[in-house]
């Protein structure tokens, strides 16, 4: 067989690559996840009774994006990194851009706020059991993630499950903001990013097991 039979022969076996499909699968968990969190969320907590009043605010769309532009950070990373050799880039920073933001608006509130409200603005009512709480509603997201994540061929396992960990954090967090009273931002700086954070530490602990191929 000569070389332009083999190419011939190659070519003929060549189908088409849905560059989609690693999107919709992600898409596909993540919403499974979600419902699967939000059924907790109902179960356990419960919605703000003033959530149509509190969803007219901006400060409540201010607190939905903290976790979702770290969600979505974190997908395009997983995306990048699920490749073999592949690099994430500058990825890196559309995950750690919106804690910078939190950061510097909770640092600004707590600037601003009178010496004896400060405590108040950062520890709010829930700082005891907040991260916990964004943990216990990750136990949905965190399979559904890892679940995506194995479509996928990572090379460096425990940054893939770090990374798959705060995805499904991420998304447990836009689903806890239906219930969380606090409404600071020096408030979600530390114990949303805390409760982010937790998945992220267990993932990065079970991916070489989870994530093996």
């Amino acid at each position: 067989m000569n070389t332009d039979d083999l190419i011939s022969l190659l070519s003929n076996q060549v189908t088409r690559v849905d560059r989609a499909a690693v999107a919709r699968r992600f898409v596909q968990a993540l919403l499974a996840g979600a419902l699967g969190s939000l059924i907790l969320l109902s179960l356990v907590f419960g919605l703000r009774h003033d959530l149509g009043e509190v969803a007219r605010s901006g400060i409540f769309w201010a607190k939905l994006a903290f976790p979702l532009a770290v969600g979505i950070g974190a997908l395009l990373t997983l995306t990048r990194i699920g490749r073999p050799g592949a690099r994430a880039g500058l990825t890196w920073a559309l995950v750690a851009l919106p804690f910078v933001a939190v950061w510097g608006a909770g640092w600004m509130v707590f600037e601003h706020a009178e010496p004896a409200a400060r405590a108040a603005v950062v520890f709010g009512h829930t700082w005891r059991t907040c991260p916990f709480n964004i943990l216990l509603l990750s136990v949905p997201t965190f399979p559904a993630a890892m679940w995506a994540m194995r479509s996928l061929a990572p090379t460096r396992l425990r940054v893939a499950g770090a990374v798959a960990g705060l995805l499904a954090s991420a998304t447990a967090t836009v689903v806890y903001c239906l219930h969380c009273p606090e409404m600071s931002p020096a408030f979600w700086s530390v114990w949303y990013a805390a409760g982010m954070l937790l998945p992220a530490l267990i993932g990065a602990w079970l991916g070489p097991r989870l994530l093996r191929w």
